[in-house]
């Protein structure tokens, strides 16, 4: 992109943007009403009419029902999509919403929506207008609250999500070139006072990076930081998926039963941490039904099993401890110098208590 990142998007750069979907039957075009899903908008369209054979554009517009205000700026995008020739549709949140996470139950109802408009008008992708400055409050966020290194690889250009590609053509661009760029084509957008809400927390990070900037940590600098973490983790999930093959190889196939998992402990042990974090993590979450397991949780169990084969290698046969817990729904149990991990029983009530029948 430009090095000016107060610079109108030229019609090169946008169709530079744009290459990899040009070939897409059809696209669905997530936009609020804000500066950037209507830059999106407004890119796109006059990217599609450049193009002899193009990919058909619907615009969508999540109403989630949180402001009174919405409503009229849906319509204003589909004035505004109308004038570009594009069709346009207003989803709506509905239903009670919760007291707390309100910003994360938002996204994945959002989501949730435009996945199921992207396969009613066939489209195989959903684009969002995230940029580069939203880029850097991810990274920031996931920060504070200690993610991993798949965390902070923040978001990706391209992600499968509900069945649907997830497209962000945007995510190396200023928000500042949005910003220009429609004041140059006179094109009005709205102003979300929720982006100010210092009750929530990407806001109040917001607030913060004017003071990284000063010291060096601009927008720009943390995107490049996020780049640089999910090249790295993209090179660890190579090296799990070896370590994985490895481990089957060992076994040859015949250890573990339909359903479930298991590692020879002591080849397990002998990996890096990081790898054999992964592998429990995708054992988990692939034969747990709780949803994903808490990365600390995880890393809690690690230790447990770690400790437990390093006892074991220092015990006489049939002294060695074994580990029995559940996590995410997963049986995770040590015995016979194996780790063995399995879906858990079904919860079950007893004395009116709810309890895993498998034990933790």
């Amino acid at each position: 992109m430009s090095d000016d990142d107060n610079s109108p998007i030229s019609t090169r750069e946008a169709s530079r943007l744009f290459a990899g979907l040009k070939n897409a039957p059809a696209l669905v075009l997530a936009v609020s009403g804000g500066p950037d899903s209507v830059a999106l908008m407004w890119l796109m369209a006059r990217w599609q009419r450049s193009l002899a054979r193009a990919p058909r554009l619907t615009v969508v517009t999540i109403d989630h029902g949180l402001r009174p205000e919405a409503a009229r700026e849906a319509r204003e995008v589909k004035r505004l999509a109308t004038e570009l020739g594009l069709p346009h549709r207003t989803l709506r949140w509905r239903g009670a919403k919760p007291k707390t996470g309100l910003p994360a139950a938002a996204r994945n109802a959002r989501y949730r929506l435009l996945a199921e408009a992207a396969r009613a008008v066939g489209a195989s992708h959903v684009l969002t207008a995230h940029t580069r400055d939203d880029q850097a409050e991810t990274l920031l966020m996931r920060l504070v609250r200690g993610s991993g290194l798949a965390g902070l690889s923040a978001m990706a250009p391209l992600s499968a999500r509900d069945g649907i590609m997830l497209a962000r053509p945007l995510l190396d661009v200023a928000k500042a070139q949005l910003v220009a760029t429609l004041r140059r084509a006179k094109i009005g957008f709205a102003d979300d006072p929720t982006n100010r809400d210092t009750a929530f927390t990407r806001p109040r990070l917001r607030a913060l990076l004017p003071l990284l900037a000063a010291e060096g940590g601009d927008a720009r600098n943390l995107a490049r930081l996020a780049t640089r973490l999910a090249r790295a983790n993209a090179a660890v999930e190579v090296l799990a998926d070896g370590a994985e093959r490895f481990l089957r190889l060992r076994d040859r196939g015949d250890a573990s039963q339909a359903g479930a998992r298991s590692f020879e402990a002591s080849a397990f042990a002998a990996l890096p941490e990081e790898v054999r974090l992964r592998l429990l993590l995708r054992a988990i979450n692939a034969l747990g039904h709780e949803g994903p397991a808490e990365l600390g949780k995880v890393e809690t169990l690690m230790s447990v099993l770690d400790q437990a084969i390093a006892a074991g290698l220092r015990a006489r046969p049939g002294r060695r401890p074994g580990v029995k817990q559940t996590l995410a729904g997963a049986l995770i149990s040590l015995a016979g110098g194996r780790i063995h991990i399995a879906p858990a029983p079904a919860r079950r009530r007893k004395g009116g208590q709810t309890r895993d029948e498998g034990g933790s």
